[in-house]
């Protein structure tokens, strides 16, 4: 799965191979989680983490909207 960051500055940032998302404090930070886990833990990864306070909205991606969206064209 993958996640779709717009930023303040309108820039899009993707966010590969990541699970889930949270906030942690000033940032939101975005995880790996575990074979078979559904809640971020102490076995999940951080991935990238990004200020909180510059994120619109974050779209999560499913697996065909990512591959389209690494090839070039826009998922609806």
């Amino acid at each position: 799965m993958s996640f779709e960051v717009v930023l303040t500055d309108r820039r899009i940032e993707r966010v590969a191979g990541a699970d889930a998302f949270a906030q942690e404090g000033t940032m939101t930070s975005f995880f790996v989680l575990g074979d078979g886990r559904r809640t971020i833990d102490t076995w999940a990864t951080r991935v990238a983490s990004v200020r909180t306070s510059q994120i619109l909205l974050v779209r999560r991606l499913d697996a065909e909207a990512a591959d389209q969206a690494t090839m070039g064209g826009r998922a609806a």
